[in-house]
């Protein structure tokens, strides 16, 4: 995205990433990754400590 700003020119982007055909860039240039960061919404997260499972512990450190 970056390159297509400052160049205003597909080809140099295909160029750039190595595509053989202006079509495979075509589809990275469809997405917006700004609209895609705004549509996600953040898990809520309870405060708290964390406390690791005492099985996956004793597995992880018998396989030493």
């Amino acid at each position: 995205m970056q390159t297509l700003k400052a160049t205003h020119d597909i080809r140099k982007v295909s160029l750039w990433l190595g595509h053989a055909d202006l079509r495979s860039t075509e589809i990275y240039l469809r997405a917006d990754p700004e609209e895609s960061l705004l549509s996600v919404i953040p898990p809520s997260i309870r405060k708290g400590k964390f406390k690791a499972p005492d099985e996956l512990m004793a597995m992880l450190q018998t396989k030493k």
